[in-house]
């Protein structure tokens, strides 16, 4: 039985040579595999697409699609232009397997406005996560993306746990975290090498990052969504969750895609460092 249901598709990402496995479902449930859960991914996937070794252990509703999320990420100076190049159908409240509605850790994890809102209410006795940069996102005729504003935002917030979302996702408007906190119980803001800051209790404080070598930022902060719910089902403190989270996700950033996230041990032996 999965004991960590991450919702949203996993993507191909387009690399020299063809393509690698990538999306919030992707790195967030193999972390959370490393970190000791069980996880389970419902997500719709083209028949062609082979499901790689890496996701060993993790549960899949596959859910069929005429076509398997694509996405172009072109890297210049720093910052991300981004292309959808093909995307799947999207993910409705009646594709989640009945034996999974009674997971204590779900996460709602959009790429491309595929999961719908209703998914907020469907899980009431969960610590429920989001990770909303999906919901943010249009993209035009060429597949470009560009920002947009989070509309679905009063229809989610007040239903889950957790919002983790970082400052390129805010598109340069901070001052939105604000009234994204004071929806949900904890907002955390990722600012990459220079840590987080946590919406909690009342309070609204910076946790430092972890010293790393960066040599690629892709699915970090997904890396310490799913860290820190972990940590926050095991401790309840938001705070402590946000310190586990920024080092296992200083690890990802170490290497290509998925192939830095770190195990348990690596992460413990960092804090002790530390």
């Amino acid at each position: 039985m999965i004991d960590f249901l991450i919702i949203g598709h996993i993507v191909q990402d387009v690399v020299p040579g063809g393509y690698t496995i990538g999306g919030t479902a992707t790195y967030m449930s193999i972390t959370a595999r490393n970190l000791g859960r069980k996880p389970g991914i419902v997500t719709r996937l083209a028949p062609d697409f082979v499901v790689p070794s890496v996701l060993h252990d993790i549960v899949l509703h596959r859910l069929p699609a005429a076509q398997t999320t694509t996405f172009h990420n072109v890297y210049e100076d720093g910052r991300r232009t981004q292309f959808l190049l093909a995307r799947a159908d999207d993910l409705q409240p009646e594709d989640v397997p009945a034996e999974w509605l009674a997971t204590p850790i779900v996460h709602l994890g959009p790429l491309a406005r595929e999961v719908d809102a209703r998914f907020a209410q469907m899980f009431p006795g969960a610590l429920v996560g989001v990770t909303p940069q999906g919901w943010l996102r249009q993209w035009d005729g060429t597949g470009r993306v560009r920002a947009r504003g989070w509309d679905e935002a009063p229809a989610i917030l007040p239903h889950v746990d957790v919002l983790v979302l970082s400052e390129e996702d805010l598109n340069g408007q901070s001052d939105r975290m604000d009234d994204f906190a004071r929806l949900t119980r904890i907002a955390v803001m990722t600012q990459g090498a220079r840590g987080c800051v946590v919406f909690a209790n009342g309070q609204a404080r910076h946790l430092p990052g972890f010293p790393a070598r960066e040599v690629d930022p892709t699915g970090a902060g997904d890396v310490f969504a799913a860290a820190f719910l972990v940590r926050l089902g095991e401790t309840n403190d938001p705070f402590e969750s946000a310190r586990f989270a920024n080092a296992t996700a200083s690890f990802c950033v170490e290497g290509p895609g998925i192939t830095t996230i770190p195990t348990r041990g690596q992460v413990e032996e960092r804090l002790r460092a530390r």
